[in-house]
């Protein structure tokens, strides 16, 4: 099979897998997954309270991706990827290294998140200078106190230029990078909703909105925005849960696993604290991880008991929150 052909042929047979074993119950895996989400650091410049990096709760290792590593994945994974995600817990951009991930991935869209405090007027040339695809900007606010009730430690009027330093370069150079704004909305900052929406549309960005995933369930009426529809839990029976039916089936499991920074294998961006390891990229390929028994074993239990596991609990796969300005 020629190499143009490998891509949509792989993620054609993904999705029939995929609709097949929601049909039968049963688990078929025949193709690689045609999108990844890599981390490269889970440290991060911000504590903010409901994040597992931010809040300093994460149980498990700080550290940054080898680029032997990374380089090594993207080898064995590049034939099939329609998207690489260059983020999953921490700031990507606190890699010390973090421009040489950007720069082995010619034949792959590339997305970056950010909370957009290193956007420098260099960085802002180098990112729109370099294969990046979209890059995602979080700004929850657009005054200090706003912005700062969740994003502790950050600087509104320092995201603010960067995200002036992104679009001035981008202009610069004719870029096609696609810059996009992410504004994550809970009770204290919904009230800038129409300003965010002037903003967006006076830089001409696409605007995100977001609902919040809260962690802790005693903070839920603090955080929960007064708007139904920015709302990702609503009460029941004296308790709040997350407005999701919970269908038993999760396309992420078949098309677009998380690696973090030191090569484990998650089975989706909801694992924040990688307690269902996968596999070890360290020691196995990734072929033989995502074709493993265990991984046989959880796409199993989501097909027949999706509620039953805890990261499963917090999804948003199978509701609509996520709203495009």
């Amino acid at each position: 099979m020629t190499g143009r052909f490998i891509k949509p042929v792989n993620a054609l047979s993904a999705g029939l897998k995929y609709i097949k074993s929601i049909m039968t119950g049963k688990v078929f895996v025949s193709a690689m997954p045609v999108a990844l989400s890599i981390e490269l650091t889970n440290n991060c410049n911000l504590q903010c309270p409901e994040c597992p990096s931010g809040s300093g709760l994460m149980k498990r290792r700080r550290g940054y991706m080898d680029k032997e590593l990374f380089s090594r994945i993207i080898s064995e994974l590049k034939p099939y990827l329609f998207n690489l995600n260059l983020y999953f817990q921490g700031e990507s951009m606190l890699h010390p290294r973090f421009f040489s991930f950007l720069a082995n991935n010619p034949d792959i869209p590339v997305t970056l998140s950010t909370n957009g405090h290193f956007l420098s007027e260099e960085n802002s040339e180098k990112l729109v200078r370099s294969n990046l695809s979209k890059l995602v900007i979080s700004l929850d606010g657009l005054d200090q106190d706003t912005y700062s009730k969740y994003r502790k430690e950050g600087n509104v009027d320092t995201v603010i230029k960067g995200i002036s330093n992104v679009i001035n370069a981008k202009e610069r150079y004719e870029s096609h990078l696609k810059p996009e704004l992410q504004f994550l909305v809970h009770r204290y900052n919904e009230h800038q909703i129409r300003d965010i929406k002037r903003f967006a549309g006076k830089h001409k960005l696409v605007l995100n909105f977001k609902s919040m995933q809260i962690s802790d369930k005693s903070h839920i009426e603090f955080w929960l925005p007064l708007s139904r529809r920015f709302r990702r839990y609503e009460k029941t029976n004296g308790e709040y849960i997350i407005r999701n039916s919970m269908p038993d089936r999760c396309a992420r499991l078949w098309f677009n696993p998380v690696i973090t920074w030191d090569g484990k294998v998650l089975p989706c961006c909801f694992d924040k604290d990688a307690d269902h390891v996968m596999g070890d990229l360290n020691r196995d390929s990734f072929r033989d991880v995502w074709n493993s028994t265990k991984y046989g074993v959880f796409r199993k239990n989501v097909l027949h008991a999706r509620n039953t596991i805890d990261i499963c609990r917090n999804c948003t796969s199978g509701m609509s929150i996520r709203i495009k300005y």
